[in-house]
């Protein structure tokens, strides 16, 4: 008999008056590991923990309401059409972006380091890494509330969904492709090459991010492919989503390849905070 992948009976708990749901938990715990690697890296390359923390504390709430705003904009038929029951505000009923964390989080990182006098593409590339094993950890928060699932599937690791959450026009199949698990597992993948490629070519100046954003692409665009997200807008059989997957993939690859041949090397200097003489003879003050 097929052993297939059980959901979890639970999407929350209760701790006192407060009700805790397990995604947020997952997404919690996503950037949290993400952080610990990110800043690891930054100390390796000559940040100090100072401007790391400044810039992280901009990016990561601003790349959380740009995760939220692409998801409602491209799922506007669950929010807005009549009939509709999910609120676009409840992030912790499920529904956030990856694409408008990355692109939203970025813009404000890139703002914040300008501010700190730091070279943002040293930071991207000290946080591509632990951003891929965040996102493998997060996926989980898909699992607990049984969404973003694959198409119907028999395969032994088939993911059981309960019948309140199959999508419409799937009521009767009861075993479905396990999405968050091969996205976990690529992002893990993604997480070992761009570590192994890091210290196999000494890569810098933004070219480990976008080695990242080529590789997440590619993956992300067969996951976008089998995922049963009804709302979707479609160019013929290509989803938005899916669309928007080869596109980064190919900006990635296209970005990779400007930067090897005309930025080599790694950067020597990370933060460029100028010192002022000051008044009593020179010493310099911060």
């Amino acid at each position: 008999m097929p052993l297939f992948i059980p959901s979890p009976s639970i999407s929350s708990f209760q701790l006192g008056p407060l009700t805790i749901h397990i995604y947020a938990l997952c997404l919690i715990t996503g950037i949290i590991v993400a952080w610990t690697i990110g800043v690891r890296r930054w100390h390796a390359r000559g940040g100090t923990a100072e401007t790391f923390e400044t810039v992280l504390l901009w990016a990561i709430p601003i790349g959380i309401v740009g995760a939220r705003l692409y998801h409602v904009l491209t799922h506007l038929g669950d929010y807005f059409a009549p009939g509709a029951t999910q609120h676009w505000w409840a992030i912790w009923e499920g529904g956030i972006a990856i694409y408008g964390a990355i692109g939203f989080g970025a813009l404000a990182a890139w703002i914040a380091a300008r501010q700190q006098k730091i070279a943002f593409a040293a930071l991207a590339d000290a946080l591509a890494p632990g951003i891929a094993v965040g996102q493998a950890i997060g996926r989980f928060g898909n699992w607990f509330n049984q969404e973003l699932y694959g198409q119907p599937t028999d395969l032994p690791w088939g993911l059981e969904i309960d019948p309140a959450h199959r999508a419409p026009g799937f009521e009767q199949y009861a075993t479905f492709h396990p999405t968050f698990i091969y996205e976990s597992l690529w992002n893990l993948f993604v997480f070992a090459a761009l570590i192994w490629a890091d210290r196999r070519f000494r890569l810098g100046r933004g070219k480990v991010f976008a080695l990242y954003v080529a590789l997440y692409g590619f993956g992300r665009i067969f996951t976008e492919h089998i995922r049963l997200d009804y709302s979707y807008d479609t160019f013929g059989p290509i989803r938005f989503n899916e669309a928007v997957a080869m596109l980064i993939c190919l900006a990635g690859v296209a970005l990779f390849a400007w930067l090897w041949k005309f930025r080599p090397g790694r950067e020597e200097v990370v933060e460029f905070r100028s010192a002022t003489p000051a008044e009593d003879g020179g010493a310099p003050s911060e």
